[in-house]
């Protein structure tokens, strides 16, 4: 077989001529058949100078080479020379069939495909991507535009509604309600389209007891009821205003202001109390009034034992403007007490309010330290403390009949403050310690509040606790 007739491959590699008896493709084959009528001569131009060198050149520096594919023949690595160029390979050579359809068919289709199908792909995603997001802007922006409106305006016209209910007499009323509660059901299940009897007035009387009202309280009430209406029908409402006049008669002698204009400067108030009725609170509300008044007031902590009362103090002097004495958790409230004393005469302080750290009436060695402090107060004035006032908490009940008698023999109690009326349905309790201990009662508590406590007024109390408006 000629060199002309080995193909375009035979003569891409160098190899050498291919048998006849090779198999061929379809397409040479009958490309080669249509060329073998052509005279055998081997053209010079269109033949591929090889340069075979020994296997010992191997060793020269690296050429490249080309491949021996005869068949049958492993193929060996040889030299090749860069003879072959573009334009040594005759375009004549390859058929018009094997040509014109790589031309036609290769570059015409890649330019419409990427075309048609670059386009579409980009659309798409883009389309996608911007609907969702039109579609979750709304939703952050209508959530927090609707609340804004609606709690601005309903935060300020609040305040002014309440304000003018606000007066003492509903406070009060409104903290003794459980109280009056308590009486005012049980009387109404008595005296309802019924004639007054004695089984009626002892119903009444153990309603009376039950409210702390006390035993003497309660039958003066029942007394005063049988006077002229035995055996007679009468009205709950009539047993209410009999019950609110007795119990102002009780309240009256003992309702009285707290008096510190006496003289002496500074008019010692020692807060004495078991744990929990409201001694720091009550002197950082009285504290308030008294500045309110024009006086100058100073605090002393002498609740050592607990920490967070010495913060509480220091709280109160600074919303009232008053002078703290303080000393570390644990220090002795005696000789706190003492330098509070002496801070109170160098400075000319108009009140000076000693608070004592809480202690049960029923603990000798604590009642023994308390009257150490009042030793030590007396050091500097031997009419100190000038008021001793006592907390009490109303919703102990019949415990502050007993509070009220060890505090007067150890602490020479002579003013009693009542709080905590709001939270019990046994307000009563200081309508006994009126009637049986007869101590002036300065202030009353309702709440929590600085407002919540007032100077004692017996009628206010006693409307408050029977019912009435």
């Amino acid at each position: 077989m000629s060199e002309k007739k080995r193909g375009f491959l035979g003569r891409l590699f160098g190899g050498k001529s291919k048998p006849e008896d090779e198999a061929v493709p379809a397409a040479e084959g009958a490309a080669q058949e249509a060329t073998s009528a052509e005279p055998q001569g081997e053209d010079p131009a269109l033949d591929v100078e090889m340069e075979v060198r020994p296997v010992a050149a191997m060793n020269e520096p690296f050429q490249p080479f080309s491949m021996d594919v005869s068949p049958g023949v492993a193929p060996e690595l040889s030299p090749m020379k860069p003879v072959l160029q573009p334009e040594d390979i005759p375009s004549t050579d390859i058929g018009s069939d094997d040509v014109e359809p790589l031309e036609t068919e290769t570059p015409e289709p890649p330019a419409e495909e990427p075309e048609a199908a670059e386009t579409p792909a980009h659309e798409t995603p883009a389309a996608e991507t911007i609907a969702p997001e039109p579609a979750r802007a709304p939703d952050p922006i209508v959530e927090p535009a609707p609340p804004a409106p609606a709690v601005e305006p309903v935060a300020e016209p609040a305040p002014a509604a309440e304000e003018p209910k606000l007066s003492w007499f509903q406070r009060l009323k409104a903290g003794l309600s459980r109280s009056s509660a308590s009486l005012t059901e049980g009387i109404s299940s008595i005296f309802t389209k019924r004639k007054l009897d004695a089984s009626m007035l002892e119903e009444l009387e153990d309603i009376l007891i039950q409210a702390d009202l006390g035993v003497d309280t309660a039958m003066a009430i029942t007394d005063r009821l049988s006077d002229g209406r035995y055996n007679k029908e009468i009205s709950p409402e009539e047993v209410r205003a009999i019950l609110a006049e007795e119990v102002e008669k009780v309240l009256a002698p003992v309702a009285r202001p707290l008096d510190l204009d006496t003289g002496k400067k500074p008019h010692v108030v020692l807060m004495v109390g078991v744990n929990g009725t409201g001694k720091t609170t009550t002197i950082g509300k009285l504290s308030q009034k008294l500045r309110s008044e024009g006086k100058s007031v100073m605090l002393a902590a002498g609740d050592t034992f607990r920490a967070a009362a010495v913060e509480q103090l220091k709280i109160w002097g600074e919303r009232t403007g008053a002078e703290v004495i303080a000393r570390a958790t644990g220090a002795d409230a005696a000789g706190l007490a003492y330098d509070a004393m002496k801070e109170a005469q160098a400075k000319g302080v108009d009140v000076l309010l000693v608070d004592t750290a809480g202690r049960l009436q029923n603990k000798a060695e604590l009642m023994d330290e308390l009257e150490k402090v009042i030793r030590v107060i007396k050091k500097h004035d031997p009419e100190a403390p000038h008021t001793v006032l006592l907390t009490l908490d109303a919703t102990t009940g019949q415990n502050a009949l007993n509070q009220v008698e060890i505090f007067g023999k150890v602490a020479g109690v002579n003013g009693l403050v009542m709080t905590k009326l709001d939270g019990t349905a046994r307000g009563g309790i200081l309508v006994a310690i009126a009637a049986k201990h007869a101590l002036p009662v300065h202030f009353i508590g309702v709440g929590e509040g600085v407002a919540d406590l007032e100077p004692f007024s017996a009628k206010d109390f006693a409307s408050a606790i029977a019912g009435m408006a």
